[in-house]
């Protein structure tokens, strides 16, 4: 049955009765106006048959034998109807048609608003308590084969695909399967695929959300909606549910008497009240992904609900060649691609970050009418994942910019050199780049499980080597603005250098859990940036030579690759 639409019928018949009311008053004639004296003297004539009085400096009158209205003045005297009755005429108080057209249309546009602003409340109320439909989703077909590095993170999964397999093993021996798993780790690593991966093998729905579906302004939206999620997913007795990013709902909650947000808190409750109901083997197993499961809240955590904590790391080395080769399984390749140099260069890429850097060398080969993919595609698509494309147009750009980008950027690789001569600076240029860099050094470390005291040292020292070098060359009052990004890095790793790690003296506290800590912490990494910097320009005066011939190289060429820079920063 088609729905009425009642804001439309009502417009209809509000201006159906306004323009009604309107035509009749014109037709009536109501506008002939009669002057007093005139008025007067047919009373005296005894022409009137009825005065129809308001208190408005107006009156209407009707002739005998004439159904025409006129109006007049009012005289407004005290004895005026008294006078007219006792001339026989007949008296009627009430307003004049056009004033009752006004006051129609009055209580119409109120009657109007009135139900608009009823209509609109009523139409956002039940949008904010409607109750959304969670549907299971398609998993792709994504399968662990089809997840390369992060072995670990699978071996910990088979687990939990075992127990929705065959859930009467473990029902047999008594042993509880985690409720709740919590993938963890930076962007991009791949803790999507992994849960659906689980999905997929365990032959089960897949019900995706994201934290911030549950987050509402209207108190108890969220919890409701997480009930009515927990309760689809129970109608198939087996089931994953996904939700992404669940730290939007699951914060840890305010401890502080002026409390926090209510709806939020309600959702989480009914969150941690939905996974304690679980029987032992209910077969329903709920998977969260965050990148900061520090700010999650502690019940949410504990054991019982998400109590399998999975680290989706970036991968190491051979993770990198095991994502890269599954990436370019399918596609056509030059014999000059080496899949180990790509992983070597790719260090701190996240899976993401690879198959984005794939995908754009695929793009290129496409561009060049190639029919593979070459090592100019990889080295290109790589410059242009991590620092974007080179800007074409550099008419704009003036010698003394070229001249201080150039030292920049010399500044940088002379450092990294110094610091490790195993260290490699694979490309330098100074050819501003589509994501705003006025010029790029690319540098490429050794893969670490950890970093050492001294290697957070040369990583502040490196980021360090930009303004040390326009300070050198230019002078301390010609620095430039293009070191913001650096500083910020190095400001970065200097606070859990000093606040975190405990690296600068002998006092073994974590600063960022303390309170009251702000001054200490401060005098504390001033002193750190202090005397690594001065450090790093004084590595930079002595190979001052160095610097100049590179950054003059620089200048000539633009762009210097490894084995160019190799030469000239041979120490």
């Amino acid at each position: 049955m088609k729905k009425i639409n009642y804001k439309k019928w009502f417009i209809i018949t509000f201006v159906s009765l306004f323009f009604g009311l309107l035509g009749f008053a014109l037709l009536k004639g109501e506008n002939e106006y009669i002057a007093y004296l005139d008025f007067y003297e047919r009373i005296n004539n005894e022409q009137i048959e009825t005065i129809f009085y308001t208190d408005s400096d107006k009156i209407r009158f009707k002739e005998k034998n004439n159904d025409k209205i006129f109006i007049t003045d009012n005289p407004r005297k005290e004895n005026f109807k008294e006078e007219m009755l006792f001339k026989g005429i007949e008296f009627k108080e009430g307003a004049s048609l056009g004033n009752a057209i006004s006051n129609i249309f009055g209580i119409c546009l109120i009657g109007f608003v009135i139900f608009m602003v009823y209509k609109s409340a009523n139409k956002t109320e039940k949008n904010a308590i409607s109750i959304k439909e969670f549907e299971q989703e398609d998993k792709d077909n994504i399968f662990f084969r089809d997840i390369a590095g992060n072995e670990e993170a699978k071996e910990n999964s088979k687990d939990i695909v075992d127990f929705l397999k065959y859930p009467e093993k473990y029902e047999r021996l008594g042993a509880r399967i985690p409720r709740g798993i919590i993938f963890y780790g930076q962007p991009g690593t791949g803790k999507t695929l992994m849960a659906r991966a689980i999905a997929s093998e365990a032959g089960v729905p897949f019900y995706s959300v994201c934290g911030s579906d549950f987050v509402e302004m209207y108190v108890g939206v969220g919890a409701a909606r997480i009930r009515s999620l927990f309760k689809k997913a129970k109608e198939n007795k087996k089931a994953v549910i996904f939700i992404d990013e669940i730290d939007a709902l699951g914060k840890k909650r305010a401890t502080s008497l002026q409390g926090g947000n209510e709806e939020r808190e309600q959702t989480l409750n009914a969150l941690l009240t939905e996974m304690s109901g679980f029987s032992s083997n209910d077969g329903i197993v709920v998977i969260a992904t965050t990148n900061r499961i520090d700010i999650l809240d502690d019940a949410l955590i504990r054991a019982g609900r998400f109590d399998r904590h999975i680290e989706i790391g970036l991968p190491d080395k051979t993770g990198r060649e095991k994502i890269i080769s599954l990436l370019l399984n399918n596609k056509e390749i030059s014999d000059d691609v080496y899949i180990d140099d790509i992983a070597k260069k790719t260090i701190y890429f996240s899976g993401a970050m690879l198959e984005s850097l794939i995908n754009e060398a695929s793009i290129m080969a496409i561009k060049d009418n190639s029919d593979k993919i070459n090592k100019n595609h990889i080295d290109k698509a790589y410059l242009k994942v991590l620092a974007g494309d080179e800007k074409k147009d550099r008419t704009s750009i003036r010698e003394k910019d070229k001249e201080i980008t150039a030292f920049h950027e010399a500044g940088h690789a002379v450092i990294t050199k110094f610091l490790d001569n195993n260290n490699t600076v694979s490309k330098i240029s100074i050819i501003p780049t589509t994501k705003g860099a006025g010029g790029f050094c690319l540098n490429i470390f050794e893969d670490k499980l950890f970093s050492s005291k001294k290697d957070l040292e040369k990583q502040i020292m490196i980021n360090y080597g930009g303004r040390a070098s326009e300070e050198i060359i230019f002078g301390k009052d010609n620095i430039t603005t293009g070191a913001y990004n650096d500083i910020e890095k190095a400001t970065k790793i200097i606070i859990d250098y000093v606040s975190k790690y405990a690296m600068f003296d002998d006092t073994i506290l974590n600063y960022s859990i303390l309170n009251e800590k702000t001054e200490i912490l401060n005098k504390k990494c001033k002193e750190i940036s202090n005397k690594l910097y001065k450090k790093t320009k004084q590595i930079l005066e002595d190979n001052k030579i160095i610097l100049e011939r590179l950054a003059n190289e620089l200048i000539k060429k633009e762009t210097l690759d490894e084995k160019e820079i190799e030469e000239i920063l041979s120490f």
